[in-house]
């Protein structure tokens, strides 16, 4: 805004100056409907990708895909809104001081607070001269970081040693390590650790960002004391597994490890097998758990040896190896995966009305299952008894229809038959108010192995892919207990290199620790 000390006295000086504003304002008024209009067009985008992340064509994105993507979407946005409101300024310099509608996190009360008073220099009233007083103040907080900083720990021990008899020298034992001789503290190997498998980083990574800091650490180093952590490890995941063996019912499921294959320059295919617990959806007592084996291949007999002597239901999608081991054993029970199911039909609905009806079926299940979430195994089997069981003996008979009324190599005759073949293991969960509808449960908790799997590109041999599945799942364990993983891993790998007794390990599980 213009002042009036600021106007010329000539005309054509002022003319020329109203004329300069006017471009100015025209300029910034441009800029702001720009802003509008890529603001327009990228929430439209982003609206439609939610539409197709959450809608009917939902199982077509990769979760870690869309993820990216939404990434930068939301980023070009906030530059867009930036802009905006920077046009927005120029015209009303008022709308400066508004506060923002979007609520973009709290910061929580255990952080440290640093005060910082920006205070006016003078406190001479500039109306009166007079002394002023406070009459309030304005806070604000922001989120601050201090960029990591490495420390030495330097440990000194005194010997002492006895004038009179000049034999005796006394002096406390070293702290026992993780690393006899080495440099790293617990407490850095569990941020190797954490960074690895929670973090997705792999070591080549971490090693350059030591780097930057003037920490010269070869890769080779931190792998080694990822091996040597691993070792003190094992015992516990081997733990989780055999507590998992005792329960009455687990999710199990399998996925990808490519390992390389040592003077081959090519990779194999592993397997990391994941067998977890979730008792939340129906009250139960016991902690949720999960735990991963590798194997160095697919064959079906892997799940009877990681599973020792469970005996209960197996909830698990339609891989055949699963059926094989219910036969050879028959306190195993199974149960299918309604989730499946659904996709075999979700890939054909678009130009099948069969195939629509039956996901409408299926939508009806998965509506009653919301309603009963939490409730206790007796009701949860009631409601399913009064209400789901209709449903499913009615879908029975719609598939058994059609599939005679279908040729047998079309794709929704696959489908009807992968549904009919695995039927009395989709409806088990009418009659046990503690299975869940799919197994979902486990397919959470393989989903960071495969990001890992997408960051690392592969393991280095079956050794390294048998450590890949000790350390996830201590940190996925933690993630489940709402427990920090490196704080966890740092008391317990300073427990363990200080002689835990393994009599006492199932004190250092995470479930058992507070958060």
């Amino acid at each position: 805004m213009l002042l009036n000390a600021d106007l010329p006295d000539d005309v054509d000086a002022l003319r020329a100056l109203v004329l300069e504003q006017a471009r100015a304002l025209a300029d910034i008024a441009d800029a702001k409907d720009k802003a509008d209009a890529r603001i327009e067009r990228l929430q439209a985008i982003i609206d439609a990708f939610m539409r197709h992340r959450f809608g009917r064509r939902s199982e077509q994105l990769d979760p870690d895909q869309f993820e990216l993507a939404l990434e930068d979407m939301e980023t070009a946005l906030a530059e867009a809104e930036h802009a905006r409101e920077q046009a927005s300024k120029q015209v009303s310099p008022e709308r400066s001081h508004r506060t923002r509608k979007t609520n973009r996190g709290s910061l929580p009360a255990h952080l440290e607070r640093i005060e910082q008073v920006v205070d006016v220099e003078d406190k001479t009233c500039p109306c009166c001269a007079g002394e002023l007083h406070q009459i309030g103040e304005d806070v604000s907080e922001r989120l601050d970081v201090v960029p990591t900083t490495f420390r030495v720990l330097a440990t000194r021990r005194p010997r002492y040693g006895c004038r009179a008899c000049e034999s005796a020298v006394v002096q406390t034992p070293a702290p026992a390590r993780i690393v006899e001789g080495g440099i790293p503290t617990e407490a850095l190997i569990a941020q190797v650790l954490v960074a690895k498998y929670a973090d997705h980083l792999p070591l080549y990574r971490q090693a350059q960002i030591y780097a930057r800091q003037g920490i010269q650490l070869d890769r080779s180093t931190l792998a080694d004391w990822v091996g040597r952590a691993a070792w003190y490890l094992r015992p516990i995941r081997d733990h989780i597994l055999e507590r998992l063996r005792q329960s009455d019912r687990l999710f199990a499921d399998e996925t990808r490890a490519p390992v390389l294959e040592p003077g081959r320059k090519r990779t194999k295919t592993g397997q990391i097998w994941a067998y977890a617990r979730d008792d939340r959806p129906w009250g139960g007592d016991d902690p949720p758990m999960v735990a991963y084996i590798y194997a160095s291949d697919r064959k079906a007999e892997r799940t009877e040896t990681h599973l020792g002597d469970f005996a209960g239901i197996l909830q698990v999608d339609g891989y055949g190896g699963y059926a094989a081991l219910a036969r050879r054993r028959q306190q195993i029970r199974l149960a299918f995966c309604w989730a499946h199911v659904r996709r075999k039909f979700y890939e054909l609905a678009e130009n099948s009305p069969v195939a629509a009806d039956v996901l409408r079926r299926i939508a009806a299940l998965y509506a009653i299952e919301d309603e009963i979430r939490g409730l206790a195994a007796g009701q949860r089997c009631s409601v399913r008894g009064d209400r789901s069981r209709t449903i499913v003996d009615d879908l029975h008979r719609l598939l058994e229809g059609r599939l005679r009324q279908v040729s047998a190599k079309s794709r929704l005759g696959e489908a009807i038959r992968y549904a009919l073949a695995r039927w009395d293991g989709l409806i088990r969960f009418i009659d046990d108010g503690r299975i869940d509808l799919d197994n979902n449960a486990v397919e959470r908790a393989i989903r960071p192995l495969a990001i890992n799997r997408k960051n690392a590109l592969f393991a280095g041999s079956d050794e390294g892919g048998d450590n890949w599945a000790v350390i996830a799942t201590l940190i996925e364990n933690c993630k489940l207990a709402g427990i920090n993983p490196h704080s966890w891993l740092t008391e317990t790998l300073t427990k363990l290199a200080n002689g835990h007794p393994a009599s006492r390990i199932d004190e250092l599980f995470p479930a058992t620790r507070v958060a």
